[in-house]
């Protein structure tokens, strides 16, 4: 199998076994919420370039599921009182991510408890984990998703969803250091702009894990036997 190494398709040498073995592996979703997704005027951090992903996704989730390979959702959600971020300690992105990318006018809004904008827009399925205490840029925190995982038996997070250069590259950084093997679908992940995109998988693949394409990732997967059954999916 081949990943992408500093943006250099090469093929993956021995040693990232466990990277690549299903048995231990999870698909891990990052903040496929309208509040990201919504193509509308009042979306309050829209992520437009990660509409394209939503049905890759789903295709991707489906098949994970029929391997066997459990898949966890996990999202931002803050408490509607805003005591979480802007009444609060406000996260710096709030005031850093406007300077480049110009003002977010219903930026307040974003992420809290009881409005749609925590609503998934990808496929969450009966089986499937979800994990909605995210309120800053990490999947791990302060969420209890090590805890979930190790009770999990995972070892391998396959990173998806957005931002590449934001949210999936703390995730990598974060599972790295709670020493979880890491693979992006770089096919799967968006970020602010192409540039950044590329920038943050060059990163994770030089110091995190592994990038890779989903669908060379599945067909790695199904050449490992045994597959699950029917019954035991």
């Amino acid at each position: 199998m081949e990943g992408y190494f500093n943006g250099v398709r090469k093929r993956i040498p021995g040693g990232f076994e466990e990277w690549l073995d299903r048995r231990v592996s999870a698909a891990v979703s990052i903040d496929m919420h309208r509040g990201h997704l919504e193509d509308s005027a009042d979306c309050p951090c829209p992520a437009p370039r990660a509409r394209a992903i939503v049905e890759p996704i789903d295709a991707f989730h489906r098949r994970c599921r029929q391997l066997g390979v459990p898949i966890v959702h996990v999202k931002t959600v803050l408490r509607a009182s805003g005591i979480d971020d802007i009444k609060g300690y406000r996260a710096a992105w709030r005031l850093t991510f406007p300077v480049t990318v110009g003002p977010i006018r219903n930026a307040d809004s974003h992420a809290l408890q009881g409005t749609r904008w925590t609503e998934f827009v990808t496929e969450v399925a009966p089986g499937d984990v979800i994990v909605d205490t995210k309120k800053r840029l990490s999947i791990f925190y302060p969420t209890d998703l090590d805890f979930l995982l190790r009770n999990m038996r995972i070892r391998t997070v396959v990173l998806t969803g957005g931002f590449t250069d934001c949210c999936v590259l703390n995730a990598a950084f974060d599972a790295s250091n709670h020493d979880y093997r890491v693979v992006v679908c770089r096919d799967l992940v968006r970020g602010t702009n192409e540039e950044l995109e590329e920038a943050s998988l060059k990163i994770i693949s030089l110091h995190l894990g592994l990038v890779v394409d989903a669908k060379e990732l599945l067909a790695e997967w199904e050449s490992q036997r045994p597959l699950p059954t029917a019954a035991t999916r």
